[in-house]
Formats: C-alpha cells, structure tokens, sequence
C-alpha cells in the first residue's frame, strides 16, 4: 500500500510479524473446519493446535523403561516415622512431541521403612532421564514406581515442577500409598 506520493508507510509491529494486515480480519472464518495443513512438520488444524491422535506412539512403554538401579542403605531408626525430602533442580527430559529439552525440579519425600535411597544413585538415575522422550505426567510416575520398588518407604510422594514452555507451567504429583 503507497501513498499519494508512491512512498510506503513503515509496516506496524504487528504487520511485520505477520499476525495483521489491514482489511484482513484476525479470525479467517472462510475455511471449512476440517481444513488442515502443517507447520514445521506438526499437523494443525484450522485453529493451530496438533491433532490428539499425533501424541499416540511418541513413546515406547514407559513403564519398561530401563534405567540405573537405585541403591539403598539400611535404616538404623525403622522404628521410628520422619520424613525424608530430597529437591533435584537439574532433572531434564525430552519432549516426545518437538524433541526440545524440558526442564524440571523433581521433590521427593519420603517416611522411609527398612532402608534409604542412596543418593548418588538417585543422581544418576534421574540424569539417565536426559535423552529420554517423556511426557511430564509419565516421568513423574516413573520415577515413583521405580522408588517404591527400590527402596519399599512407608509412604512417598513425587513432584515435577516443569519450567514453562509456550508460557505454561507445568505441575505433576503422584503419590504412593494412594491415602497420602
């Protein structure tokens, strides 16, 4: 578009970034709903979100994912119920769907029974995670799995905190026993 004197005028920021161009409304409603296309090698539909079935076989079982053993160490107070809380703020995965980094803070706590985990297994084990392709909700319950399993605590909790991506948070806690 040029003016009376054949000079353009400076594009908006908003043109530039190719979200506006005046005379076009912001919501094209001129495609039928089922249109679809791709960017960046991820199916959209017409309002730009991937379609359910693309997350299905992004993952392999994760529950027969093969990572280091945890360790653990004798308990000297069994008879006695405290609490154990361990924060690693370097845990990182792959998202299965982009394959881009996510990054978290994994807690655990834990009342623990005959023994303790050891720590640098634990270090190790959730550094075993770094390549791995994992939705938050699977590393979580993974992780949570694996401790019962190795270290048998009286009661446990597991906490993801995952940084933001695409400007949300993301939060995932489970628990064993259920009651908790």
């Amino acid at each position: 578009m040029e003016n009376q004197d054949g000079v353009r005028p400076p594009l908006r920021h908003k043109e530039r970034a190719g979200i506006f161009r005046p005379g076009r409304q912001l919501h094209d409603d001129s495609y039928p709903e089922e249109k679809q296309g791709s960017f960046r090698g991820i199916a959209v539909s017409l309002r730009g979100m991937p379609n359910p079935s693309d997350y299905e076989g992004l993952q392999g079982n994760v529950r027969d994912l093969a990572l280091p053993e945890l360790e653990t160490w004798e308990n000297q107070y069994p008879d006695r119920e405290y609490q154990v809380r361990m924060e690693l703020p370097e845990f990182t995965c792959i998202c299965p769907k982009t394959g881009l980094p996510d990054f978290a803070t994994i807690t655990i706590e834990y009342v623990p029974g005959k023994c303790c985990v050891e720590l640098k297994s634990l270090k190790l084990y959730l550094g075993a995670f770094r390549d791995v392709g994992i939705f938050h909700e699977h590393a979580v319950n993974k992780i949570l799995d694996d401790f019962v399993e190795a270290v048998n605590p009286r009661k446990v909790e597991v906490h993801g905190g995952f940084g933001a991506r695409g400007g949300i948070t993301t939060g995932v806690s489970a628990a064993w026993p259920k009651e908790l």
